[in-house]
């Protein structure tokens, strides 16, 4: 799999592409937010992943996973120290994949990046027969990845609505933890815990109805159809 690095310091950039070599990815490194947009040419990128830092010292990191995001589909991972959910929220709004926080584990990271390109790759497998689900409000469109509320379109980044359209295929139902990081994520990997929450909470923001989706506790969630 080809990736691309994003990260202005060399040394880590060095260190890093090692690692990710040995296991086999082919490393692409972008010193700067306008390198990596130039490496990200439509059509021709051919890049499974990107690993995007935030400390970049042309731009700020936020604004070019939203550039990278207008540009190509290519799943983002962003690398941050920032630990925050707020943070992570407006990250995963902007178009993100995942995120890893300094310090990260090695191992982590490259859990991480082998589930979104398993993710990536079954996300235009169609596996039911209905094609849109309508909850009140909510209207989800499965072939067109589509989410409208009242009629008004909703950006959800590809993780966003894979969590969604799999709570709503069976409102009511409670789902379990690991039950949906193994459908939406692909994997059993206890880490991704964490990001499933801030999954659910960019949902519940996004689409303004926070008791959309109900936190079952020590469970999982289910979601609650709304009225009308």
């Amino acid at each position: 799999m080809r990736l691309l690095l994003v990260e202005d310091d060399n040394h880590v950039a060095a260190a890093l592409s090692a690692v990710l070599a040995r296991h086999g990815f082919d490393v692409t490194h972008a010193r700067s937010g306008e390198e990596a947009l130039q490496a990200l040419v439509p059509e021709v990128d051919g890049f499974g992943v990107v690993l995007l830092d935030l400390g970049l010292p042309d731009q700020d990191g936020y604004e070019v996973c939203g550039k990278i995001r207008k540009r190509t589909s290519t799943p983002v991972i962003m690398v941050t120290a920032r630990s925050d959910v707020r943070s992570r929220i407006h990250g995963l709004n902007l178009g993100a994949d995942d995120y890893v926080v300094k310090p990260y584990d090695t191992g982590e990271l490259l859990a991480r990046i082998h589930a979104v390109s398993r993710r990536t790759s079954h996300e235009d497998t169609s596996s039911g027969i209905e094609t849109e689900l309508r909850l009140g409000p909510v209207h989800i469109e499965l072939p067109t990845r589509r989410v409208s509320v009242d009629g008004s379109v909703i950006q959800l980044t590809r993780k966003e609505f894979d969590l969604l359209a799999l709570l709503a295929q069976r409102p009511g139902v409670v789902f379990r933890r690991e039950q949906i990081i193994s459908e939406v994520w692909r994997t059993s990997w206890e880490g991704t815990g964490r990001t499933l929450e801030v999954h659910v909470a960019s949902l519940r923001a996004k689409l303004r109805m926070p008791a959309l989706i109900e936190t079952v506790r020590g469970v999982g969630y289910r979601l609650v159809a709304p009225a009308g």
